[in-house]
C-alpha cells in the first residue's frame, strides 16, 4: 500500500512538472530562434549556452577567432535584457581590473568601493588563458561563490550570472594553462567548429547587406530566475542518479567496469562532475519539455561536462587519445537503466 502511494505522489509530481516544463520549454524555444536571428548554425553551442544559464553554471568556450563568440553571449544577454560586459585577457591584466577595488577620498577621509567588470550578469571572459594565474585565479570565487571580496568586504553578484571563457587551441605562445581548480568551476568546455558552406554564404548575407540583423528582448529577468529555480524541481529517478555515480566513478576506476583505460587517466572527475551532470540533465529535459530526466539527457551533456574535468597521462597524449574518446567508451561500457 505504501509503495502503491508513494508511485502514485511520483506520478503526479512528474505530471504536474511535465505541464510546467512544457510552458517554460516554449520560452526557451522562443530565445533561441530570436538568437538565431544574429547567430548562424551553431545550434548545440547556442543550446549548451543556454542549459549553462538555467543551471547557473558556467561556460569555457574553445575556439578559434572569429567564430562569433563574443556576439553569441551579447545576443542572449540581449534578449533577456541584461547586463553585458567583455573582458579581454592580457598579460599585463591585475585582478583589481576585473573584481574592483577601494579608492580612498581625500576630502572626506574615507574608501569608496569601485566595482570592477565582474559586476555584471553576462561575462565573457576573451582568451582567459592569455592572464596569468594570479589574474585567473580572480574569476575562483565569483564563478563558485557568486560573490566578489575586494579587500576585506564581501560583495554579492546578481543573478542571473554567467561566465563564458574563451581560449584559442591553437596558439599556445603567451598563454598560461588553466589550472584544474579553475577548470573545474566551468559547467561545460564546448567545442567550436567552423561553419558549413551553406552557413558561411548566409552569414554573409546577414552581414554584409543594407539591413543588419537585429535581436529583441525576448525574456524578462524575472521569467529566467523562474526557470533556473524550477530546474531543481525536475525529477531524476535514483536509477538515473546511479547511472551518472557510475560513469563518473568510471573516470576514477575504469578497471571496476572492464574499461582498459588505467593507463590512460591520470585522475578522474570530481564530484562536481556528477552534480553537473544531474542539473544539466535536468535541464536538457526541461529545454526538450519535459518535467523528468531520461539516460538520453545525460548523454547529451556529458562530453562538455566530464572533457575537462578528465586529466590525461602522458601516455594517452604520446598515443594522440584524447578525452571524449574515453567517455565514448565509458558510456558505450555502462549499463542503460
Amino acid at each position: 500500500m505504501i509503495h502503491f502511494l508513494l508511485e502514485n505522489k511520483k506520478f503526479y509530481i512528474v505530471t504536474l512538472h511535465n505541464t510546467k516544463a512544457a510552458t517554460y520549454a516554449k520560452d526557451i524555444e522562443t530565445l533561441e530562434s530570436e538568437i538565431k536571428k544574429i547567430i548562424v548554425g551553431q545550434e548545440t553551442v547556442v543550446e549548451k549556452l543556454i542549459i549553462a544559464l538555467i543551471i547557473q553554471g558556467h561556460v569555457l568556450l574553445e575556439g578559434v577567432p572569429g567564430l562569433a563568440k563574443t556576439l553569441m553571449v551579447k545576443t542572449l544577454s540581449d534578449c533577456i535584457d541584461c547586463s553585458f560586459i567583455r573582458m579581454q585577457f592580457t598579460p599585463d591584466l591585475l585582478p583589481a581590473d576585473i573584481t574592483g577595488t577601494k579608492i580612498y577620498n581625500h576630502k572626506e577621509m574615507t574608501f569608496t568601493t569601485l566595482k570592477g567588470p565582474i559586476f555584471a550578469n553576462f561575462i565573457l571572459a576573451d582568451e582567459i588563458n592569455r592572464a596569468p594565474p594570479k589574474v585567473q585565479s580572480a574569476l575562483l570565487e565569483s564563478m563558485q561563490e557568486k560573490q566578489v571580496s575586494i579587500q576585506g568586504e564581501t560583495f554579492p553578484l546578481e543573478r542571473p550570472f554567467l561566465v563564458m571563457a574563451t581560449q584559442n587551441p591553437i596558439e599556445s605562445e603567451g598563454t598560461y594553462k588553466l589550472p584544474e581548480a579553475q577548470l573545474d568551476r566551468f559547467v561545460f568546455k564546448v567545442l567550436i567548429n567552423h561553419p558549413s558552406k551553406e552557413e558561411e554564404i548566409e552569414i554573409m548575407n546577414r552581414f554584409t547587406e543594407s539591413i543588419m540583423p537585429a535581436s529583441s528582448k525576448i525574456l524578462s529577468l524575472k521569467r529566467i530566475l523562474e526557470i533556473q529555480d524550477f530546474n531543481q524541481m525536475i525529477y531524476a529517478d535514483d536509477k538515473i542518479k546511479t547511472y551518472v555515480s557510475e560513469i563518473v566513478d568510471a573516470t576514477r576506476n575504469p578497471s571496476l567496469y572492464d574499461l582498459d583505460l588505467e593507463d590512460y587517466i591520470e585522475y578522474g572527475a570530481s564530484p562536481r562532475a556528477s552534480l553537473w551532470l544531474i542539473l544539466a540533465g535536468k535541464a536538457h529535459a526541461l529545454v526538450h519539455g519535459r518535467g523528468y530526466v531520461t539516460p538520453e539527457d545525460i548523454q547529451a551533456i556529458a562530453y562538455e561536462v566530464l572533457r575537462h574535468r578528465i586529466l590525461l597521462t602522458y601516455e594517452a597524449e604520446a598515443e594522440e587519445i584524447n578525452s571524449d574518446e574515453i567517455i565514448k567508451k565509458i558510456l558505450a561500457n555502462i549499463a542503460i537503466p
